[in-house]
C-alpha cells in the first residue's frame, strides 16, 4: 500500500517538538500530513512551505466540536480521509502533589487522555470502512513508572497506555492497529523545565545510554509502526528511552 492509498496522516500537536518531528518524517516519505496545531499557525505554515504535502489544520483536542471540524476539513480536502492518526498533542506541568488543583487535574486529563479518546472515536468510522488504519499514541515513561512533580501527567499517560490496549483488543481484527510509543527524556520545549531541574539532571546521569533522546528517534519509531513491516504489532507500548525503564 502506497502512502497515498493509506490516506492522510493526522499528527496532533505537530507545530513543534516531537509532533513536528513526526510530521516531518512522514512528509519526507511522501505522505500527505495534516499538521495539527492549536495556536501556532505560523509554525505549521513554515512546515507547509518546506513540504507542499503538509496541510495545517487548527484543532483543540480537548473539544469534540473542534476535532469534528478538523476531521471534516480533512475529508473535504482528501477523499480517503484520515488513515493514520498520531495522538501527540499534550501538556505538562511541574507541581508537587499537594499543589495540584482540581482544575489542573481536569485540564491535564482533558488534553492528554480525553483528547486522544475523542480523536480516535471520530476517525474510527473511516478506518472501519477502509478496513485499514493505524493509530499511534504518544505516551511517556512517566505513565509507566509514575510521577514525582507530575502526578496528574503520569496518571493521564498511564490511562493512554491502557486506552491503546483496549482499542487494539477491539479493532485489530478489522485491520486497525493501535500502539503507543513511550519516550523517556527527549529534548523539547515541553521537557525543558524538567531537564534543567535538579531531579532532571540526575535522571540524565542515570540513563544507561548516557544521553537524552532525539525527536528523530521518536519519529522513526512512529513511522515504522505505520509501515507494512509492523502490521502484526498491535496493543504494544514501544519504549524509546535509552534504557531508563525496561518494563
Amino acid at each position: 500500500m502506497t502512502p497515498i492509498e493509506r490516506g492522510l496522516v493526522f499528527v496532533t500537536g505537530a507545530s513543534r517538538g516531537i509532533g513536528r518531528g513526526i510530521a516531518r518524517q512522514f512528509l519526507s516519505e511522501g505522505f500527505d500530513v495534516a499538521v495539527g496545531y492549536r495556536d501556532r499557525k505560523d509554525l505549521a505554515e513554515e512546515l507547509q512551505q518546506e513540504f507542499p504535502r503538509a496541510f495545517p489544520v487548527q484543532v483543540d483536542v480537548s473539544s469534540r466540536e473542534s476535532i469534528q471540524a478538523a476531521v471534516a476539513t480533512c475529508r473535504r480536502r482528501f477523499a480517503r480521509g484520515v488513515g493514520i492518526l498520531v495522538n501527540n498533542a499534550a501538556i505538562a506541568q511541574e507541581k508537587p502533589l499537594g499543589e495540584i488543583t482540581e482544575e489542573d487535574w481536569d485540564r491535564m486529563f482533558a488534553v492528554n487522555l480525553r483528547g486522544p479518546f475523542l480523536f480516535i472515536q471520530e476517525v474510527l468510522p473511516g478506518m472501519l470502512r477502509a478496513r485499514w488504519g493505524r493509530i499511534v499514541n504518544i505516551a511517556s515513561i512517566g505513565g509507566q513508572w509514575g510521577g514525582f512533580n507530575q502526578v496528574h501527567y503520569a496518571a493521564a499517560k498511564a490511562g493512554l497506555i491502557n486506552l491503546t490496549r483496549s482499542i487494539a483488543k477491539i479493532y485489530s481484527r478489522y485491520g486497525i492497529t493501535c500502539n503507543a510509543v513511550s519516550p523517556g527524556l527527549v529534548r523539547t520545549d515541553m521537557s525543558a523545565a524538567e531537564l534543567t531541574s535538579e531531579a532532571g539532571r540526575e535522571k540524565v546521569k542515570n540513563i544507561p545510554s548516557g544521553r537524552v533522546g532525539t525527536v528523530e528517534e521518536i519519529a522513526s519509531t512512529v513511522v515504522f509502526l505505520c509501515s507494512a513491516g509492523a502490521s502484526y504489532i498491535t496493543g504494544q507500548t514501544i519504549n524509546v528511552n535509552g534504557g531508563m525503564y525496561f518494563g
